[in-house]
């Protein structure tokens, strides 16, 4: 396939943006071989490109043999049927080769409800416009377009049912751990940053880690102890990525709204990567839109191992930053320290005498808490320990 992007501004990401592309496109099983800017103040709104560059792309087609084109924005139905018969190739856009990765990748019957409500909101959005078309022409096209869209509405109610139903159960599964008060932690990133290399490193959680753009589609959550012995929830979160189709960002609220719920988010940003900047910034517009800002943030550097000289890393935004390798497993101790720290700051400092008779509420401290000192005198047990300030009441 032939990548085709266009530049709006001077000095915008558009062949940072195609290089991705070319990434989610090997990703998708295809091969990039050749690619198309164009500098316009906009994009044309019938065909995406201009006239001249149409003729460009139609002999590098003929020239590099290659069988379609992908374009690096999200096309409107008409774009992309005015493409599709200008240069008579398999026209795609962005938002058509992240829904076919995520259709590759998901494993779970929740991640499948939720690429195939993306798939359809799309293909729902295409045939809009393509009525407009159809609708002068009236006869069996006409009827065969609206049979298509009362299927896709009739079907994308009942997948939205299906959808509520898991969402009931993962509220219930989230009431649980609120109850239990074991502390959530997500962790979020660009996707490629290693956050399941982290998770695994962490946790041995054998989740599948590829050099692959999405390779972890559904959350996996495990636990993990910290310094202290007490015991912290660590769930991993889909990748984000620039141009992230809006239709996916709703279909995958569910499993992107665990950082909205968590109680702290482990930020992993690929710190070898060029990118570097860009991306962190994509991840914290992506949870703003989530409205999962209002956490407590440790931002870690991840594959520093790739970096031969050091590298001054800063996250303005981030409440503290480590910098690690999760290959290597360099700089691990530290970042669960800082975990530690900022989640004691969500707690309080007591210091009580037990009588022999309450050793119960010692256990929940040790659960729940982080029990700094026991010690058994006459009067009692002696303790000095951090605990959840709902937890105070109980002990």
């Amino acid at each position: 396939v032939i990548l085709v992007g266009v530049s709006t501004r001077e000095n915008d990401d558009t062949e940072d943006s195609l290089d991705e592309l070319k990434d989610l496109v090997k990703t998708a099983g295809a091969e990039a071989v050749g690619r198309v800017i164009q500098k316009r103040e906009l994009v044309h709104p019938g065909t995406y490109v201009g006239k001249g560059k149409i003729e460009e792309i139609r002999e590098l087609l003929w020239e590099l043999d290659a069988t379609g084109i992908v374009c690096d924005d999200e096309l409107s139905p008409a774009q992309m049927n005015n493409l599709t018969d200008i240069l008579d190739v398999k026209v795609m856009d962005r938002t058509m080769v992240i829904l076919d990765i995520f259709a590759g990748r998901a494993s779970t019957s929740e991640g499948k409800i939720q690429v195939e409500l993306a798939q359809l909101k799309y293909r729902q959005s295409q045939l809009t416009g393509a009525g407009r078309a159809m609708s002068r022409l009236g006869g069996p096209g006409e009827k065969k377009l609206e049979m298509d869209r009362r299927l896709i509405k009739n079907r994308i109610a009942q997948l939205n049912r299906e959808l509520r139903e898991v969402k009931r159960h993962r509220e219930l599964t989230r009431e649980q751990r609120t109850k239990n008060r074991i502390p959530v932690v997500a962790i979020v990133g660009y996707t490629y940053a290693g956050k399941s290399t982290l998770l695994n490193t962490l946790t041995g959680a054998g989740v599948l880690q590829e050099d692959q753009l999405f390779a972890t589609l559904d959350p996996t959550t495990r636990s993990r102890k910290l310094p202290s012995g007490q015991e912290i929830l660590l769930t991993d979160t889909v990748g984000f990525i620039r141009k992230l189709p809006h239709h996916l960002i709703d279909a995958f609220k569910s499993t992107l709204e665990e950082a909205k719920y968590a109680d702290l988010i482990l930020h992993v940003v690929d710190a070898s990567n060029p990118q570097m900047d860009e991306q962190m910034y994509v991840v914290y517009e992506t949870l703003q839109r989530l409205e999962a800002m209002d956490k407590p943030v440790v931002t870690a550097f991840n594959k520093m191992d790739r970096i031969g000289e050091s590298l001054t890393v800063r996250d303005f935004k981030a409440d503290r930053i480590v910098q690690v390798s999760a290959k290597t497993g360099e700089g691990l101790e530290a970042l669960l320290q800082a975990i530690e720290e900022i989640l004691r700051e969500q707690k309080i400092y007591i210091e009580r005498v037990y009588s022999y008779q309450e050793s119960g509420k010692i256990q929940l401290i040790r659960k729940y808490g982080e029990l700094l000192e026991e010690e058994y005198k006459e009067d009692g047990i002696h303790v000095s320990a951090y605990v959840p300030k709902e937890l105070d009441g109980r002990v």
